[in-house]
């Protein structure tokens, strides 16, 4: 799987739901203007929990359009060495689509979404239909080998997360019920999760 870049410009966008970008593929960078007061204490949580593959980045001065700068400057480093990644702009700025289209030009993967849920790799499992969510779900867990929930009731929020959150929770266990009778997890009294996923 190719690496996803995701580039938030936190001055427009405050992102919620990290939990989607747990896979091994993601990279995020949380780009901070120069002058933020603050940070939300679930943002630095989830940024945390993903470890090296996410950053934050405070940028220098403070004119217009500085941010949008930067977030163009680590997008063309990122390229120069790994071309064949996909970098998203998390941002409702459509300042950013001209800088889409160029480099969409060039051959690069490039995209702007006003949220996390606007990533298309993110989006597709929302149309996934009931025979196909199961398997979506093992392919997530298989990308994700290091940071796979631990709990039953963080499993069933990811996976809620991953469709959208438009799954109630009879559908979410049904999901969960048949990746234990296909013996892909087992869930003991204290609720922990135990993977035995296929290659």
């Amino acid at each position: 799987m190719r690496t996803n870049y995701v580039l938030v410009d936190y001055e427009n966008v405050q992102p919620k739901n990290l939990v989607l970008l747990t896979e091994d593929h993601f990279r995020i960078k949380v780009f901070l203007g120069s002058t933020l007061p603050k940070l939300q204490t679930k943002l630095v949580l989830e940024m945390q929990q993903l470890g090296n593959r996410a950053e934050f980045i405070q940028i220098d001065g403070n004119g217009k359009n500085a941010l949008d700068f930067h977030i163009a400057y680590y997008i063309g480093q990122l390229a120069t060495r790994e071309p064949a990644s996909f970098f998203h702009i998390i941002s409702k700025d459509t300042g950013f689509d001209p800088l889409i289209a160029h480099l969409k030009s060039k051959g690069i993967f490039a995209k702007r979404s006003s949220s996390l849920d606007g990533i298309p790799i993110l989006k597709a499992l929302e149309s996934a239909d009931e025979n196909q969510q199961v398997t979506a779900v093992i392919d997530k867990l298989k990308g994700m080998p290091k940071n796979r929930p631990q709990k039953e009731s963080t499993l069933k929020t990811m996976i809620n997360a991953w469709f959208g959150k438009n799954l109630d929770s009879s559908s979410l266990n049904q999901i969960v019920n048949e990746l234990k009778s296909k013996k892909f997890i087992s869930i003991d009294e204290k609720s922990k999760v135990t993977y035995s996923l296929p290659n």
